[in-house]
């Protein structure tokens, strides 16, 4: 796995800068302390590990190979990405089906090391990342690989030179190597989950450790690296046979996430326009079938341009984040969001009459006024516009609910901002 449930691509861009323009090597310290501090202290942590697990181990030849062999698997399942391409929104490989073996099988030293060149392919063939987002990642696998190395190597000692006897002979042996790989699985998503929480204090620890599509890939990817573990055990030349279902799962899985991206704003993780528009539409549809209610909010950040130009567009882009974040909390599982580009989001409530339609947008409205993103020294708050339109009321199709929308959220705007509007009574003549 990546470490991280998000593109690397997509926290270039919420970070405002290209990575090998300068930009990069300050980005670290444009983060609050506490993150400066924690990536510090991961670094400081494995460096210092490291050092003592190369004071202690003896290298072997045959450790050393298996660990290239290992490598070289996972610098072909880097270079398929590479060649499929990752762009904003693709952030999950099978990579980690390669490391956990290492972890496995091999002294703690070779997990501690073989991320190093693998995330430097990784940074300088597929994707750049910010350095310090990369290092981080690389601490972390390592930290957790071994972690994961030191106990299972406890209770079975010498997992490589023993052959594949203890995997019959030693009782619960594949249930000990099932749960160092959970333990590695989890400490590495702790690590990250911590700086993701420090970075975006807003943000729910729920949704940084919980995602269960995510959880159902590290399983796949857990079982994966069990799977390679028992063959590199039987015979390190069968990885040969492994590679290819690897890498074809690995380009399947990427091909679903290119599909995804598709429909994705980067920034954000909400529905592009398009993909919007689209989800709309067959709400629209099933709502005249059944007669139900339905409502289009628009919102708008209010002076956003303000934000802009007082504090950096690296700001801006967390502003939007915090913002599609808490709109994300206060609406219901079925209701579709997206981000229309700029700092415009659109909502779609099925089954929502005119007094539910305001009500939910005023919870909307009171959460993002209380938000408060982090900036230098100080924070940002800012404050959101609603325009509500009701299918029937205001318009029978989505190009005219959207216009009678934009029209409310315009009557908000000339209203002095910060409010929720519906679209002006037209008198009968």
């Amino acid at each position: 796995m990546t470490a991280v449930h998000q593109s690397a691509a997509d926290e270039q861009r919420r970070e405002g800068g290209e990575p090998g323009r300068g930009h990069g090597r300050s980005a670290l310290l444009a983060q609050p302390p506490r993150v400066v501090a924690y990536v510090l202290l991961v670094v400081v942590a494995y460096l210092t590990v490291l050092v003592w697990q190369f004071a202690v181990t003896v290298f072997r030849p045959w450790d050393a190979l298996t660990c290239v062999a290992l490598a070289l698997c996972c610098a072909v399942c880097i270079e398929a990405s590479r060649r499929l391409g990752m762009p904003a929104g693709v952030a999950r490989d099978l990579l980690s089906a390669w490391w956990l073996p290492a972890a496995l099988l091999l002294p703690p030293i070779y997990a501690l090391l073989m991320p190093v060149p693998m995330q430097a392919l990784l940074q300088y063939r597929v994707r750049r990342a910010l350095p310090h987002r990369r290092v981080l990642v690389t601490a972390a696998l390592g930290l957790s690989g071994a972690a994961a190395s030191g106990v299972f190597h406890r209770y079975v000692p010498e997992p490589l030179e023993a052959g594949p006897g203890w995997i019959v002979d030693q009782q619960g042996a594949i249930l000990v190597a099932v749960g160092c790989a959970v333990l590695f699985a989890v400490l590495n998503l702790l690590i990250v989950a911590v700086a993701a929480r420090a970075s975006t204090p807003q943000g729910r620890w729920r949704d940084v450790l919980w995602n269960r599509e995510n959880v159902e890939l590290d399983m796949v990817e857990l079982c994966l690296g069990v799977l390679i573990t028992i063959t590199c055990v039987i015979s390190p030349a069968l990885l040969l046979l492994a590679l290819p279902p690897v890498v074809l799962l690995q380009r399947s899985l990427m091909h679903q996430q290119l599909q995804a991206a598709a429909r994705t704003d980067a920034k954000t993780g909400l529905l592009n326009a398009n993909a919007w528009q689209r989800e709309a539409e067959t709400e629209l549809s099933r709502a005249e079938r059944s007669t139900e209610p339905l409502a289009v909010l628009l919102i708008d950040i209010d002076y956003f341009k303000r934000v802009n130009d007082t504090y950096g567009h690296l700001t801006g882009d967390q502003v939007l984040v915090a913002v599609a974040t808490t709109l994300c909390h206060q609406l219901r599982d079925y209701d579709v969001i997206g981000r229309f580009g700029g700092e415009e989001f659109a909502v779609l409530l099925p089954g929502a009459d005119t007094v539910e339609a305001c009500r939910v947008a005023e919870r909307l409205r009171a959460r993002v006024r209380r938000l408060a993103v982090p900036a230098e020294d100080t924070t940002v708050s800012v404050t959101i516009s609603v325009g509500v339109s009701l299918y029937r009321t205001h318009g029978q199709d989505l190009i005219e609910l959207l216009a009678s929308a934009d029209l409310a959220l315009y009557r908000a705007k000339e209203s002095g901002r910060d409010r929720v509007c519906l679209p002006a009574i037209r008198k009968s003549t």
